[in-house]
């Protein structure tokens, strides 16, 4: 079924993002992504069919084969679900985690590879990528001398905000930073050699994790179209950004319509829609080298 927003009586809801809805189990939180898909800040009206399959289970393929650090995962499986989520397998099931509750930290830990999005226009103007200098003469869409950490604070609403390494370890401290800073870097660079054999290029992404009894562990999602730049590496050329496996087909159709990128965003075509999820999926199964489990 095409879920936009989950409807689960009796289940308390703590939260609700542009995606992802979260809900208390006591023990637990079960983490729900739904079919919703933003661009420019906004949530669009019209989801995108597979795609909260598509985040799940991809998600949860990285967190299995990342068994280097702990991550909040407790299941996938509907099956091992408590027995008041039964009712809503229709809803959840391929799309759900029940996780640990873990305490997030206030920071977005992005890794970089390639120079590209946001770095790339900073990188035109000071030659650096987030306060960190490069060497002059670098291409849009160049593989960047080394993988940098360029972490961000979380936004409520709005845009992150790039941070500096030295507030990164003001706000959570510098032994957690440079764990994060480290834990990250390794999830990035295991994944990039990953992804390669299946014909794909990370070129940056996000990573997000908080404290479990004392110690940092690996939480919300994992190398997804949603938190990364997946390029496939067929189409790769320097000096220009290649068509990405994620939502670039909404933002592009989106800037030709006369619209402000203010509340409320306007409907999809169908068109749009259908590639959308096409390239979730193909992001999905070439990745894993597994057809999306279709629970419907």
């Amino acid at each position: 079924m095409l879920l936009h927003a989950p409807e689960l009586p009796g289940i308390t809801k703590v939260a609700s993002g542009k995606v992802r809805d979260i809900y208390d189990l006591e023990e637990h939180l079960l983490l729900v992504a739904s079919d919703r898909i933003s661009a420019f800040d906004c949530i669009l009206p019209t989801a995108i069919p597979r795609k909260g399959d598509v985040l799940t289970q991809l998600s949860a393929f990285w967190f299995k084969r990342f068994d280097f650090l702990p991550n909040h995962i407790v299941a996938t499986d509907f099956n091992a679900f408590p027995k008041s989520l039964q009712p809503f397998r229709e809803q959840l099931q391929g799309r759900a985690m029940l996780v640990k509750k873990a305490r997030p930290l206030p920071v977005e830990c992005v890794v970089r590879g390639y120079l590209a999005g946001s770095g790339w226009k900073e990188y035109q103007h000071s030659q650096s990528v987030c306060g960190i200098p490069l060497p002059e003469g670098l291409q849009q869409a160049d593989k960047l001398p080394k993988t940098l950490f360029t972490p961000s604070t979380k936004a409520a609403s709005g845009h992150d905000e790039n941070i500096p390494w030295e507030e990164c370890s003001r706000i959570l401290g510098a032994n957690v930073a440079h764990q994060v800073r480290e834990y990250a870097i390794a999830l990035y660079e295991a994944g990039r050699v990953w992804a390669a054999q299946k014909g794909i290029l990370i070129a940056d992404t996000k990573f997000e994790f908080g404290i479990l009894d004392g110690k940092v562990i690996l939480i919300d999602e994992c190398l997804t179209p949603d938190s990364s730049r997946f390029w496939p590496a067929s189409d790769y050329a320097p000096r220009m950004s290649p068509p990405s496996f994620d939502k670039q087909f909404v933002r592009d159709y989106l800037e030709t319509l006369d619209w402000d990128k203010t509340p409320p965003a306007p409907p999809l075509p169908s068109e749009i829609v259908e590639r959308t999820s096409a390239k979730y999926i193909e992001a999905y199964e070439r990745l894993t080298g597994l057809p999306l489990e279709n629970f419907q």
